[in-house]
Parts: C-alpha cells; sequence; structure tokens
C-alpha cells in the first residue's frame, strides 16, 4: 500500500492536479484495504470470529471494489491524453522542429532579413511574441507526458496490491466458511422433517411457487423472537456488494419478468442478511442454482438465488449482517443478465433478491438503502 501512496503523491503534485479522480480514488482504497487488513487481524482473537471475519471481509470487497474503480478511471484519464497527443502530435512535432532550428541556427544568420534592418527589426519583435507561446506548448506537452508517466505507476501499483487484496480475501472466505461451520451458539427453532420439504420442492415449478409453499407452513410458537421486519421498510442494507442490474418486474433480454432484484456483483461476494431472520430452507432448487430463503418475521420470505456456497442450517435464527453465502454458482445462467449494462461494469456475477409478503411479491426498491451509481 506504501507505493500505492507514494505514487499518488507525485501524481497529485504533478502540473495537471486538477485531474486528481484516478489518485483519489485508488487513495481512498488504499486506506480502505489498509483498515480491512487491521480488522481482520482482530478477528484472529475476537470471541465472535464470525461477525469479526465478516466485517473485515465487507471492508476488503469494499477496498478492492474502490481500487478498481480507481484503476478503470486511470485507465480512462491515460486514453483522453494519449488521444489528444495523438491528435496534435503533427502540430507539436513542427513547433519542436522550429524551436530547434532557432537554437541551432547561427545567431547572424537571425539577424539578416531580406527586406533590410526595419524587416529584421519586425521579425525580431514577432520572434519575441511567438517564443513564449512556444515555450507555453512545450511545457503543457510536457505536463502531459508527466502525467500520463503518473498513471502508468499508480496502474502497476494498484493492479499489484489489487492481487495481494484478492489473496487475502480468498484465504478470509476460507477462515470465515471454516467459522461458520464450528459455530454452535445459534438458537434454533423447529422446522419441517426432510419428506415435507422433499414433498415441497417436487411440487415446485418456480421460485414463488416454492416461496409460497414454505410460506403456507405452520409457524412454530416457540420459535425465538425476531423484531417485526414491517418496521425496517426502506432502511434495509443490500446484501452484497453490487449494483442493480435489473429491476423489479424489469424483462430480461428474453423479455422475461421476474418479481425480484437482479445485482451485478463480483465472483465470490458475500451475502448477508440484512434483517435477524430463520433459515428456512437452504441448497439447490431448480435451475437457480444454490437458494437460501430466509423467514425475516412470520409471513415474509426473503430469497437470495444464485450462490456458490451457503451458509448456516435450516432452523438457525441469525442476526443482521450474519453470513448467508458466497455469491457464483454455475446455476447463475438461468438468470440471465446483461453483459454491457453499464450498471455491472467490471461485475461478472449476480445475484437474485425477492421479497415476498405470503403469495405477494415486494418490490425490493421499497424496502432496500441504495446508492445511485
Amino acid at each position: 500500500m506504501r507505493r500505492l501512496a507514494a505514487c499518488l503523491a507525485l501524481f497529485i503534485a504533478g502540473p495537471l492536479a486538477a485531474q486528481t479522480d484516478p489518485g483519489a480514488a485508488a487513495r481512498r482504497a488504499a486506506d480502505a484495504l489498509d483498515a480491512a487488513a487491521v480488522e481482520l487481524a482482530r478477528a484472529e482473537g475476537a470471541q465472535n470470529r464470525v461477525a469479526a471475519l465478516t466485517e473485515a471481509i465487507r471492508a476488503y470487497e469494499s477496498g478492492l471494489a474502490s481500487l478498481r474503480e480507481g484503476l478503470r478511471r486511470a485507465s480512462l484519464r491515460e486514453a483522453s491524453i494519449r488521444a489528444v497527443f495523438d491528435a496534435e502530435s503533427g502540430r507539436l512535432s513542427q513547433l519542436v522542429g522550429a524551436l530547434q532550428t532557432m537554437q541551432t541556427a547561427p545567431e547572424a544568420t537571425l539577424l539578416l532579413h531580406p527586406s533590410g534592418p526595419v524587416g529584421t527589426a519586425r521579425s525580431g519583435m514577432m520572434m519575441s511574441d511567438v517564443t513564449p507561446a512556444l515555450q507555453s506548448e512545450i511545457d503543457r506537452l510536457r505536463g502531459r507526458l508527466e502525467e500520463i508517466a503518473a498513471l502508468r505507476r499508480l496502474q502497476e501499483d494498484a493492479s499489484e496490491d489489487l492481487e495481494a487484496g484478492l489473496r487475502t480475501l480468498q484465504e478470509a472466505r476460507v477462515e470465515l466458511s471454516r467459522a461458520v461451520s464450528e459455530r454452535t451458539d445459534l438458537p434454533r427453532r423447529v422446522v419441517e422433517d426432510e419428506g415435507t420439504m422433499r414433498n415441497i420442492i417436487a411440487g415446485t415449478e418456480t421460485l414463488a411457487g416454492f416461496a409460497e409453499g414454505l410460506s403456507e407452513l405452520p409457524a412454530d410458537p416457540e420459535a425465538p423472537a425476531i423484531p417485526d421486519f414491517a418496521a425496517a421498510q426502506g432502511d434495509l442494507a443490500l446484501p452484497v456488494e453490487g449494483n442493480l442490474l435489473r429491476a423489479f418486474d424489469e424483462a430480461d433480454a428474453a423479455g422475461v419478468q421476474r418479481p425480484g432484484w437482479l445485482l451485478a456483483t463480483t465472483p465470490g461476494a458475500l451475502v448477508t442478511t440484512p434483517w435477524p431472520a430463520t433459515v428456512r430452507y437452504r441448497g439447490p432448487l431448480l435451475d437457480y442454482g444454490n437458494v437460501i430463503v430466509l423467514e425475516p418475521t412470520a409471513g415474509y420470505l426473503m430469497v437470495f438465488a444464485g450462490l456458490r456456497e451457503v451458509y448456516g442450517e435450516t432452523g438457525q435464527v441469525l442476526p443482521a449482517g450474519a453470513p448467508v453465502g458466497l455469491v457464483g454458482d454455475p446455476g447463475r445462467a438461468a438468470i440471465p443478465r446483461d453483459s454491457g449494462d453499464e450498471a455491472g461494469q467490471g461485475r461478472i456475477d449476480t445475484l437474485y433478491i425477492e421479497l415476498r409478503q405470503g403469495d405477494t411479491p415486494l418490490d425490493p426498491a421499497e424496502w432496500f438503502r441504495r446508492t445511485e451509481d
């Protein structure tokens, strides 16, 4: 991270200091990754390792997302400068040639003019006016070249930090999987037997149908109390670091509408529950890959589809912010994504989200907080 910080100092102190967006984004990312490393170190001895590792992984994901954005901006800025430089190269070459000719020509020759002393005087005055302009062009060109060099160093150092961060993040995910599997302190509720669940799955043709089947099962009268989910409307955090790719009931490229959100995210992104909830089902379902169905309150269901790995066990009551899985599954192809959508730029995996109240799907836009991209 320190190499990146040093490079950023050169970049920001450059002749075109107004163009600091790429450097500023990368600097924030470097700070975020340093903070994430501290959180990860603390997680080793934390009493609740699952919560500590979850927080550290989220911090790493946020920092790496910022670093990718800084790299993207730096690349765009470099391309923009090079395009201007290429467009002006012919004219600038002529100006440089003129300056070189002036510098190498004999002084006596510069003082002579075919029209005599008056012409010589006039040409001298013209040259005194032109020379500062030529020098200004040269300085501007030098500044652009220096900015390109700084951008290139920034991208090289940031790429190394990105690779190191991704390795650390993968190690943290492995640790989290181990910590979740060893967890024994979560409350549980009575759940349906395997035969009942198999019957529900066998009679299900759609994700909505499966969710409806679960919602019709009797409630557990001794289930641990969970805060009223209705009070969370409009204030839920997104379960994953990502961008909205397709909204509620928005048709995909094939014209298929789904009553949920499709989020573009990075492979292996951590998914957490935004509200205390009971795990009602986890595992493969239809052609959605791995699915986890959470019940935040009786009558409501949250469905997350397209998971590579699913955490927890059916019947566990999870606190808000608990990890429930990692994004990425071969079955995600069943949920088409628009690769050319700007909202998904730089992200190559998807998570599908549905919220339901009884048999009625709810628009996630009315429940989740989301900053505009």
